[in-house]
């Protein structure tokens, strides 16, 4: 290059009379056509290469100087460089080819073959409920296993698999890009972890501890189950959420948003994505071996892909790539979560606010803190306020105004939430809220449409059930200042009523058909469901009011059905944010090796 500048202006030939068009040319031959954004580890330009009369893509990448604060030195950037090169001589069909490499000491830049199709991230934003087929999902694992095996072969990490580094031309072929670009972006001071992407990344990269093929077997696997069902399973805001997330393992699991998985590839599944690299498949080769023989033709996928890619292609993209018109819950998947954590952390504050004064030798400041506390756990991992609400009940029931009664009613509360809590509210998210619901608004039919909303049909039937008789329990105690003797006295003509009976399988029955409807996936169910839910309770209250013979019931119809119904219309809302159970987009900026 001698003296030439890597990045200058240059003049496209003109017509006598007519303007010229200054235009960027980079290296002092590839004039820049379109700019792609800026991606995680530099801008991505779309060139036109003057000498050899061909596009290509083109990764412009800042390197950090020797002297920077942040403590990368040059040497460390020198290897970074090197292995950045040696992915250069990777050969093989499934690998988008790096034709140059060149560094001017402030940029790199990564010439690389143009791929005239869709990156995985771009065609899952496409197809329907953003998931691919078993057969499109075992031409991708196939290919990518393939390029990965050469690679591993040949020495080299990718450290980077992710949907947008996945690459499907106009003839299904798929090649994935970005080689040596997590070691090369480590050195260019992005990110830390290698460079790698929260969300993709095991453990070990997330804490800068060694890596090796694991690593990208683990990757792998995240994109497998994200086309498999449209969620990103580790998705975060912060290499420590996705952590978090990793080491608690994937929710829901994999059967509930894919029934017609096969249990063997489920098993696979969870077996690469293990958070101990020790525990986890060895080798891409062998999670393939495994995985492939479970999703069916991929030959078939590879048809049905190119006619995805060229459909796509010669739609007007326009309206995909405008962020406006995206559903709420592809803009924001960050909603739905939030406001399921803070409805259960809402409910846990209010029953402990409630049942902590109770417990002898507690000062208002205790409980105020108490309740505060609680409320903060809960929102970190929402099935614990369930079970810390459960714990200060059976403790101010056995404490307060000890009498003969206090230690068995205190024993059987206990028994029937750790029961419940073990089967039902340990896994999911909003058992908190369904549980606390009814018991924070004194309706035993409160729980309803958060258990259809959130819980598979049968825990929903089960906390539907307990959501309701807690509720009679915990408003019977604290009218009755926690005493047992008072509480038992309040609640035993209440629940020797049929009618009360006939409430509580209401709440069961209801919970159970909303979460059926709600299960097969799609927004327009999850609202059926809510609907349907919602018309149970009621019939089912006006059949308890017809069998009471005191108008218990009757008298508090018209607060527990429109709760109920209230309830509903919000959840309605609710699942609309959410989106399908089986959809959830990748949140991060695309980096795209196509236009």
């Amino acid at each position: 290059m001698g003296s030439t500048n890597p990045t200058q202006s240059a003049v496209r030939p003109v017509k006598p009379g007519s303007h010229a068009i200054p235009e960027e040319t980079l290296l002092g031959r590839y004039r820049v056509l379109a700019r792609r954004g800026a991606g995680g580890f530099g801008t991505v330009c779309t060139c036109w290469d003057t000498r050899l009369q061909r596009r290509v893509a083109i990764k412009r990448i800042p390197l950090l100087a020797a002297g920077d604060s942040t403590g990368i030195s040059a040497s460390t950037a020198d290897e970074a460089l090197a292995e950045a090169r040696t992915a250069c001589l990777l050969a093989h069909p499934n690998i988008v080819t790096v034709y140059d490499f060149e560094t001017d000491g402030t940029y790199a830049y990564l010439v690389m073959e143009y791929v005239d199709g869709l990156n995985l991230a771009e065609l899952l934003a496409r197809v329907e409920n953003g998931v691919l087929t078993h057969e499109e999902c075992a031409h991708v694992l196939r290919s990518v296993a393939a390029a990965l095996t050469y690679a591993h072969e040949n020495g080299v990490l990718h450290l980077d698999i992710k949907p947008t580094n996945i690459m499907i031309d106009r003839q299904g072929t798929v090649k994935l890009a970005d080689f040596g670009m997590a070691t090369l972006a480590s050195a260019a001071g992005y990110g830390g972890a290698r460079g790698g992407t929260v969300g993709y990344m095991p453990p070990e990269q997330i804490q800068g501890l060694l890596v090796d093929e694991r690593t990208d077997v683990f990757s792998l696997a995240v994109v497998t189950w994200q086309a498999l069902t449209g969620r990103s399973p580790f998705a975060s805001a912060t290499p420590k959420g996705s952590l978090d997330a990793i080491v608690r393992g994937p929710k829901p699991p994999i059967s509930k948003l894919d029934p017609s998985l096969a249990p063997e590839a489920e098993t696979a599944l969870l077996r690469a994505l293990s958070p101990t690299a020790a525990e986890r498949t060895s080798s891409v080769k062998e999670f393939a071996r495994a995985m492939l023989p479970e999703l069916g033709d991929g030959a078939e996928g590879a048809e049905s892909l190119r006619e995805l890619v060229d459909q796509s292609e010669n739609d007007d993209p326009s309206l995909a790539a405008t962020p406006s018109k995206l559903p709420a819950h592809v803009r924001l998947p960050w909603l739905a979560p939030a406001l399921e954590r803070a409805a259960s952390a809402v409910c846990t504050f209010f029953a402990m606010h409630t049942i902590l004064p109770a417990i002898p030798s507690t000062t208002d400041a205790f409980s105020l803190i108490g309740a505060l506390v609680s409320a903060a756990a809960c929102a970190a991992w929402p099935p614990i306020g369930s079970a810390i609400a459960g714990v200060a009940l059976v403790v101010a029931l056995a404490t307060a105004h000890v009498t003969a009664s206090s230690f068995p009613l205190a024993l059987v509360t206990a028994a029937s939430l750790a029961v419940w809590w073990v089967t039902c509210g340990h896994t999911d998210h909003v058992s908190t809220a369904a549980l606390l619901a009814p018991v924070c608004l004194n309706s035993p039919a409160a729980g309803v449409a958060l258990a259809g909303y959130g819980m598979d049909p049968l825990p929903a039937a089960a906390t539907g059930a307990a959501g309701a008789l807690l509720s009679l329990l915990a408003g019977a105690a604290a009218a009755g200042g926690f005493s047992a003797q008072t509480t038992v006295a309040a609640l035993v003509p209440i629940l020797s009523s049929p009618a009360t009976w006939a409430i509580v399988a209401g709440c069961a029955a209801s919970a159970l058909l909303a979460s059926a409807i709600a299960m097969r996936g799609s927004v327009a169910s999850g609202i059926v469901g809510q609907v349907v839910g919602a018309v149970s309770i009621t019939l089912f209250w006006l059949l308890a009011c017809r069998v009471e013979s005191s108008g218990y019931w009757f008298g508090q119809i018209l607060e527990g059905c429109g709760l109920a119904v209230f309830l509903s219309v919000f959840l309605c809302v609710e699942t609309v944010l959410r989106g399908p159970l089986d959809e959830d987009q990748e949140g991060e900026d695309s980096d795209e090796l196509s236009q």
